[in-house]
């Protein structure tokens, strides 16, 4: 694989596959094929609009402001299969206890991993970290099959059913790649989407996420912490330590019209305030790094399959940070297209087949529709203000308290091993 700065002046054009989008999803999907690509003579594309990393094994530098991901546990298999997870599991923190409580409320309930006969529920890791060994891992490995060509920038997209040609914009100038499958992966604010007339749903939860990460008095001992509040819910990861100081990623939900009221306070008037919500089950907060904050909505692409052309990720789905299962639905997507182009090729049938990746959209769609009703929901729930309905959710967290099973069938959801296994090769 080579950076587009020092490519040759007669690059091949022409590509199996075309990636639009070199960050986690898109980066997953190039090395959810990479095992196979030599075999089956896959020769793929990934277009990055931002400067890919030296080659070489990666270097990394903890930050104290680093974002954040929660991957549920059925992500390892996967990520085994890749060949990434003995090198990602270096800087991941597991976590072994789930504590679900309502502020003010006597209901809660517990996850616990050695109960399910798990080694983690989950695990949290750096976006940083993940990026990097995604990406090390294509530097390394990836050519000749897989070339990542960066920095680029996709200019115009044409979108026909025997093949696609995407033109794109280098340091050295225009290229025009030709593909029998496009995969938009750019994220949530998609460019690509819009050009293409891919229209979207939109609704507003009149929140903010306001993201930052904080040191308690004591070690977090593996607990994630998803606290609601009656002005929104708060999630504490567990994160690695730093400086001696044990680390949590905060996602702290909050009306539109509190955000820059909370943003204004210093660092301690903002502990105090985040004290105040969440209360001491985890500790006493004693630091706080640099806040960032977006609105929430819940954004869901009218298309996400056209002939010669796959919406993935972001793209396709943005939902509700509650329960963190953004990147995990992205995720089994990354894995079921993977499956699907795998197969395809080994018994030489067209990667872009609409009757193909209509098959695929609907296999997808139940998994979609679950985690984001059960996150759109749950949240709606948690914040509701109408008489009867906090005791509801007191019943609620207290029978789920003392159901074993109703604890294993939640643990498996938020473990992501309520889907069929993935084959990945």
């Amino acid at each position: 694989m080579r950076d587009d700065s020092e490519r040759g002046n007669d690059p091949v054009d022409n590509y199996d596959l075309v990636i639009v989008g070199g960050g986690m999803v898109g980066a997953s999907l190039a090395c959810a094929l990479l095992p196979v690509a030599r075999e089956l003579k896959l020769r793929v594309a990934v277009v990055e609009a931002e400067q890919m990393p030296a080659p070489g094994e990666p270097v990394f530098q903890p930050s104290y402001d680093a974002r954040s991901t929660a991957l549920a546990y059925g992500v390892r298999a996967p990520f085994e299969r890749m060949g990434i997870w003995q090198q990602l599991v270096e800087h991941l923190t597991p976590i072994e206890h789930i504590h679900v409580s309502d502020r003010g409320r006597f209901g809660v309930t517990r996850l616990d991993a050695e109960r399910e006969n798990v080694s983690a529920l989950g695990y949290v890791v750096e976006n940083h970290w993940l990026g990097q060994v995604l990406l090390s891992r294509l530097a390394q490995h990836g050519a000749p099959e897989i070339d990542f060509i960066a920095p680029a920038q996709v200019e115009d997209l044409d979108n026909r059913a025997d093949g696609s040609q995407v033109r794109i914009a280098t340091a050295e100038g225009e290229r025009t790649l030709n593909a029998g499958l496009v995969v938009i992966a750019d994220g949530g604010r998609s460019s690509l989407r819009e050009k293409l007339g891919i229209g979207y749903s939109q609704s507003s939860y009149e929140q903010h996420a306001l993201v930052a990460n904080v040191s308690l008095d004591r070690g977090h001992g593996g607990v994630a912490y998803e606290r609601f509040t009656d002005s929104g819910p708060i999630a504490l990861l567990p994160g690695e330590d730093l400086d001696g100081q044990a680390r949590c990623g905060l996602v702290w939900t909050l009306p539109e019209d509190d955000v820059d009221e909370v943003l204004a306070l210093d660092d301690a008037a903002f502990l105090r305030k985040l004290q105040e919500r969440f209360g001491y089950r985890a500790g006493r907060f004693i630091r706080v790094g640099e806040r960032f904050h977006y609105p929430l909505k819940l954004v869901l692409a009218e298309e996400q399959v056209r002939a010669g052309l796959v919406v993935l990720g972001n793209a396709a789905h943005a939902l509700h940070p509650i329960a963190g299962q953004g990147f995990n639905l992205a995720f089994r997507g990354v894995v079921a297209l993977a499956d699907m182009i795998i197969e395809r090729r080994r018994e030489g049938l067209p990667l872009g087949d609409l009757h193909a990746l209509q098959a695929f959209e609907t296999a997808r769609h139940s998994d979609q529709f679950r985690t984001i009703q059960f996150s759109d929901r749950t949240m709606k729930l948690f914040t509701s203000s109408q008489p009867g309905v906090g005791l509801l959710r007191d019943a609620g967290l207290v029978a789920l308290e003392l159901c074993p099973l109703g604890k294993t069938l939640l643990a498996r959801a938020a473990m992501g091993l309520d889907q069929p296994a993935p084959k990945l090769h």
